[in-house]
């Protein structure tokens, strides 16, 4: 009941924030942008998207490797597809999350899953504020002191919680009070997690630092990408600079962000010259681009389903010969 109740929540809020904004704009104008989209740029997109899934895959290895285990890349790769693949069609931006939690935790221990992606995660939004830190000075004229100041104090505050995660001592000191399954003292489920987090070693967190500025240079890559296709001519940097902010309604209970995401986004680009349409229309197809790649997990699902299917049975038949 609480689960419907969610998803319901998740399906209202994007219901609204796509009402209103659509209400405020010419619905004719967006329709007319996407469909004169400039399919080189569109199809330029989606390569990046895709392959962005394999790059954060890559990071996810280097993780685990910190952790001591080895996975082959292959297996990662092929989680990140499916998760993404749930990502697509589930009313939430970390469905694929869980789905790859639960994935891996065949072959490592619960702990260990959740907190490795919980760190796939954070590395990639720490150097996420990073690069808008440093792209805040190339910012156009336009661009309002309200949200220079908002993405000045939330970088920072990202970077350094996302540092006090990763460090650990503060979270177990100032943690103790919290009640007994919360606290990150002891056999805690907490404790667990952020042990499984705090173990890669710094090694291993600055490889994946390294890659997550890979990886958040093909995100703004394919926004770019999405505006080209729909003629707009905005610097490389200024996608760099306003995606933390367009992460934000990631963390809001909708579908993958949609429409929280389309509400901020004529804001934003108003302050690069576009127009609040167009900057819908690219918005829109972003989201249409990553809904696209999600259909590759689809068969490989389906595939990897099987396959291991196949494998419990051969197993089971094997321990079933060996007791005869």
């Amino acid at each position: 009941m609480r689960k419907n109740l969610s998803n319901l929540l998740k399906i209202g809020i994007t219901v609204v924030g796509l009402a209103i904004v659509l209400s405020q704009i010419d619905l004719q104008q967006v329709w007319q942008s996407l469909m004169h989209a400039k399919i080189s740029w569109v199809i330029a997109g989606f390569i990046l998207a895709t392959v962005s899934l394999s790059v954060r895959a890559y990071r996810w290895l280097l993780l685990l490797r910190g952790l001591g285990i080895q996975v082959r890349f292959s297996r990662l790769n092929e989680l990140y597809f499916v998760g993404n693949f749930f990502n697509a069609f589930l009313p939430s931006g970390f469905g694929g999350d869980v789905v790859r939690v639960l994935e891996i935790a065949r072959e490592v221990s619960a702990s260990t899953a959740a907190g490795t992606v919980i760190l796939d995660r954070l590395t990639g939004l720490i150097m996420l504020f990073v690069m808008a830190l440093i792209s805040l000075p190339l910012r156009p004229e336009t661009f309002s002191a309200n949200f220079s100041w908002i993405i000045i104090i939330g970088s920072l505050g990202g970077i350094i919680g996302g540092f006090i995660l990763l460090e650990g001592r503060l979270i177990r000191r100032f943690g103790r009070w919290l009640p007994g399954p919360l606290s990150p003292i002891g056999d805690t489920a907490v404790a667990r997690l952020l042990q499984a987090v705090q173990g890669c070693g710094w090694k291993a967190i600055g490889q994946a630092l390294a890659v997550s500025i890979g990886f958040n240079l093909i995100l703004a890559c394919w926004w770019l990408t999405s505006g080209l296709a729909l003629g707009v001519t905005v610097s490389f940097s200024y996608y760099v600079l306003i995606m933390p902010i367009l992460a934000v309604p990631l963390l809001l209970p909708s579908i993958s962000g949609l429409g929280p995401r389309e509400l901020l986004a004529p804001t934003l680009f108003a302050m690069a010259g576009v127009s609040a349409e167009i900057a819908v229309s690219v918005s829109l197809l972003v989201f249409i681009i990553t809904r696209l790649t999600g259909l590759f997990g689809a068969p490989v699902y389906i595939y990897s389903t099987i396959r291991d299917g196949r494998a419990r049975k051969e197993s089971d038949q094997r321990l079933k010969d060996n007791r005869l």
